[in-house]
């Protein structure tokens, strides 16, 4: 239990300046750093200066996604068993808002950091909240949403993928897909007391390094009944949801962004895993087959849309 929680992740988009006014306007995230080519956002209630590093590019996708450790101490034991495993890239000098990062890949080529020091927000005037719990002041713009929630990637080999987050990074696994022939589709992991704070699930093309979706939270259900008619309103395709999902009971909504990357809105009242002696839970395949717990069918794309687009040539 080295890494203290999801931290902030860096995602890639062609059409930056739309991607920017979604965030800002239609998501009700706030800038809180600028830099050439890059804008950095954050959710009214994030602790950390930023969650989403916004960074013009000629494809979408996510460059990195980062973990904060739990002590210096941490950092340094992580970064030793990641080099140890083959894992480990190297030190940098971190980016704004934390310092000193250790940069690592997994089985399928995702790109992680590892920090430790950080800069906590302080709001301008304008922004203080009158709570001083809270870290910002409630937007009161779009669907506000609250804070970072998880993330999940697309990979070609999950086990591997577990392995790595179980041994290397002291994550536990909380709920699995493991299909009849054996072979694990699905993964969700925690470093925390939330059920997780990563997903990978297996990715359909046998292409590497690929991205599935980002995830904001909100405090309630209704709220994310309050944003599907804000994504209507603002002219945002909204891929499928409102549903419930029936592994780890999310309660959620998906749509793309300008620049091609899923989003998802999830409520922040979901299952938490207090157990320290917790035992993964398994889906079959059968049992996925059915789809989500209740709602719509699982539409098509969820199964074959990721970023950044096959490349060419790659069947569909």
């Amino acid at each position: 239990m080295d890494l203290a929680h999801l931290g902030h992740l860096e995602l890639l988009t062609p059409r930056f300046d739309d991607s920017l006014r979604f965030f800002v306007d239609v998501m009700g995230m706030t800038v809180s750093g600028e830099a050439p080519g890059a804008a950095y956002l954050r959710a009214f209630d994030d602790y950390e200066r930023y969650s989403l590093k916004l960074t013009a590019s000629d494809t979408s996708g996510v460059r990195h996604f980062a973990f904060r450790t739990r002590s210096p101490q941490a950092l340094e034991r992580r970064a030793a068993a990641l080099t140890a495993a083959g894992h480990g890239v190297g030190w940098t000098e971190g980016d704004l808002g934390h310092g000193r990062t250790f940069l690592c890949h997994d089985p399928d080529g995702h790109a992680i950091e590892l920090y430790h020091e950080t800069e906590w927000y302080d709001p301008p005037a304008p922004l203080k909240p009158a709570l001083k719990n809270q870290a910002q002041r409630f937007p009161a713009r779009g669907v506000n949403v609250r804070r970072l929630d998880h993330l999940n990637c697309l990979a070609v080999d999950i086990r591997a993928n577990r392995l790595f987050f179980e041994n290397c990074l002291g994550l536990r696994t909380t709920e699995q897909i493991i299909l009849d022939s054996g072979v694990e589709a699905g993964m969700w992991v925690t470093c925390t007391n939330k059920s997780y704070d990563v997903a990978y699930t297996r990715e359909a093309h046998g292409v590497g390094g690929r991205f599935h979706h980002l995830t904001y939270a909100l405090d309630s259900r209704e709220e994310i009944l309050r944003a599907a008619d804000i994504f209507l309103e603002a002219g945002v395709h909204i891929e499928t949801g409102p549903h419930k999902h029936a592994v780890q009971q999310t309660f959620f909504l998906y749509v793309y962004e300008p620049g091609g990357n899923r989003v998802e809105l999830a409520n922040a009242g979901a299952r938490l895993v207090l157990a320290p002696d917790w035992k993964p839970i398994v889906w079959t395949e059968a049992e996925r087959r059915r789809g989500q717990a209740w709602g719509l069918q699982t539409i098509a794309s969820f199964h074959t849309h990721g970023t950044p687009p096959l490349p060419e040539g790659t069947l569909p």
